[in-house]
């Protein structure tokens, strides 16, 4: 039952009467305050590695004033939107304290957007500036020949880049020139402030607009910081891209710890276990696949290293064998579960007494739930989408996973239906189909698009997708609905083979989910190759889908 809401207390209660909000004791929250702190307590220590670059936290805050007067000077103010292009480097740090510092709003864009996709955003966020790195010249050209905005651009000068084209009228180094370093940004008038704008990723049409207020900024950094372990002695390792979600909000996060960033333009294996070793990485985070690049990195890339490795996972749930894989290496797995509308990580599985003494297979299948809330989101439930009604916690009662909280969004960026849609009931409702277990764990089952439905039964594709992983030769798979005469649909399964396996059939594939699996769960057709992914890592499904309607998506038909 929900809570019962009591109406405010009146103005001449003891509790009210005379006891105001003043600037003594009342602050609106921001993340920028993390960096401000730490350049008083911390202004020598190392903040910032890129390559050969060390930033330091008095540097650090003197080069975020420094953008952020150089913003202002050229006519940047309280709720302008500011974008960005670019990898995860320094300057894209330095832009998640500076913008929102001076009370505008940071569009972080996906660097794998088209020209088109980026015009899109610039119009639609209406920026006033594009700070873009020039290894991105050919789209950014495109989207600025399409855009019907007048734009300051800024080339980002990255010593450790590939280089490329410039488009802009100055470079981001002469920008920070002309700013002042002991700038006093003015911050936020409020903390339901308008921060960050993202654009998700959709399949169809154009992208809506994520808005984030300082508010949920700074609880979520809070919450990633104390749920993920992080301290001033941690060392992050940036393989997430900051785009997304900005950076599931450990932009801030490891900020807010004192811990140091390390930044990385690419993510390659060699690359990582490199700055593991060299920088002794205490944390990094990143999609499954990345984790799924790790398990199978060349040999010669896989560096010793003699501590544990704290690796934060989501997007999707991460198969049990990749989790057992990953802590084979040295690696301590924590998956979350977010969407870009709720700051990225809103779930954790937390583990629980007891749990290490498991076998790793059943440990593994325990820590691919996506669990609980985190520490500062209010609740979490699994419940009928038509009424909002939980479900019980059976382990087995589909329902949606709706969520509530200060994490969540302010809403879709002039989108009100669908900020009404997605806020119905009071909650928060993510599209994904879940199971509350007796325990309160709750595991995602589906996303309510992916669901098959054979023969009026129920499967879910994470399910067989579970079981596809756990085949020796199986790198990754992915499984969709496939239109059927006789039954509806059925399960097609798409599979990237490890290298050097032995060669398999699709016959062999679809044994082994039978005698694992309910036979229906099964699937019928097996298609071999690589797999369609996002920037950050997710498979892309919808591609899949379409290609599972066409004759050639059943090759590889077996039993």
């Amino acid at each position: 039952m929900e809570r019962p809401i009591d109406p405010p207390l009146p103005p001449d209660h003891r509790y009210v009467r005379d006891l105001d909000k003043t600037p003594a004791n009342h602050v609106p929250l921001t993340p920028v305050a993390f960096l401000e702190r730490n350049a008083r307590v911390w202004p020598d220590r190392v903040a910032v590695r890129h390559g050969r670059l060390a930033i330091t936290w008095a540097e650090f805050g003197q080069r975020a004033r420094r953008l952020a007067s150089a913003l202002a000077a050229r006519g940047v103010c309280r709720g302008d939107t500011v974008a960005i292009m670019a990898p995860n480097i320094p300057a894209m740090l330095e832009a998640h304290y500076a913008v929102p510092a001076l009370g505008a709003v940071l569009n972080a864009l996906n660097v794998r957007l088209d020209g088109e996709a980026i015009a899109f955003c610039l119009d639609h966020g209406a920026a006033k500036v594009l700070i873009t790195d020039p290894e991105f010249a050919p789209a950014v050209r495109a989207a600025l020949a399409r855009t019907g905005r007048e734009l300051l651009v800024v080339d980002i000068d990255d010593p450790e880049g590939p280089g490329g084209d410039r488009v802009g009228t100055i470079g981001y180094e002469a920008l920070l020139a002309g700013g002042d370093p002991a700038y006093e940004w003015p911050g936020p008038v409020d903390e339901w402030d308008s921060l960050a704008l993202l654009y998700t990723s959709g399949t169809t049409g154009n992208p809506k607009g994520v808005v984030y207020h300082h508010r949920g900024a700074y609880l979520n950094a809070l919450g990633n910081a104390l749920a993920f372990r992080l301290g001033h002695d941690s060392v992050y390792l940036w393989t997430l891209p900051m785009f997304h979600c900005n950076g599931w909000t450990y932009t801030w996060a490891v900020t807010a710890a004192g811990a140091t960033h390390v930044c990385l333009r690419r993510v390659e294996p060699a690359a990582i276990f490199r700055a593991i070793r060299d920088h002794r990485v205490t944390h990094l985070c990143g999609a499954p696949i990345v984790l799924n690049l790790l398990v199978h990195a060349p040999a010669e890339s896989k560096l010793a290293f003699d501590h544990v490795v704290d690796v934060a996972t989501g997007g999707a749930a991460p198969p049990s064998a990749v989790i057992e894989a990953m802590e084979a290496m040295g690696f301590r797995v924590t998956h979350l579960y977010g969407l870009t509308e709720s700051y990225g990580p809103a779930m954790l599985c937390a583990p629980q007494d007891g749990w290490e003494s498991l076998p790793m297979t059943d440990r593994a299948r325990l820590m691919a739930r996506q669990g609980v809330a985190m520490p500062t989101l209010d609740r979490v439930q699994v419940a009928d989408p038509s009424t909002g009604a939980p479900v019980p916690r059976d382990g087995a009662t589909m329902g949606e996973l709706m969520l509530r909280g200060n994490t969540i969004m302010k809403g879709y960026l002039a989108n009100p239906d669908a900020t009404a849609q997605a806020f119905a009931h009071g909650w928060f409702s993510t599209g994904d189909l879940a199971v509350w277990h007796p325990d309160g764990y709750v595991e995602i089952r589906d996303r309510s698009k992916d669901i098959i439905i054979t023969g009026g039964e129920n499967v879910s594709s994470l399910e067989v997708e579970e079981c596809l992983y756990r085949h020796p030769s199986v790198m990754e798979a992915a499984v969709v609905a496939r239109p059927d005469e006789r039954w509806g649909e059925t399960p097609c399964a798409f599979v990237t083979l490890k290298p050097g396996a032995p060669p398999v059939d699709a016959a062999e594939i679809i044994r082994w989910c039978r005698d694992r699996l309910a036979h229906f769960k099964a699937p019928k057709a097996v298609v071999f190759g690589p797999l369609p992914k996002t920037s950050t890592g997710k498979i892309q499904k919808y591609l899949l889908r379409d290609r599972a309607r066409t004759p050639e998506g059943g090759a590889g038909r077996g039993l």
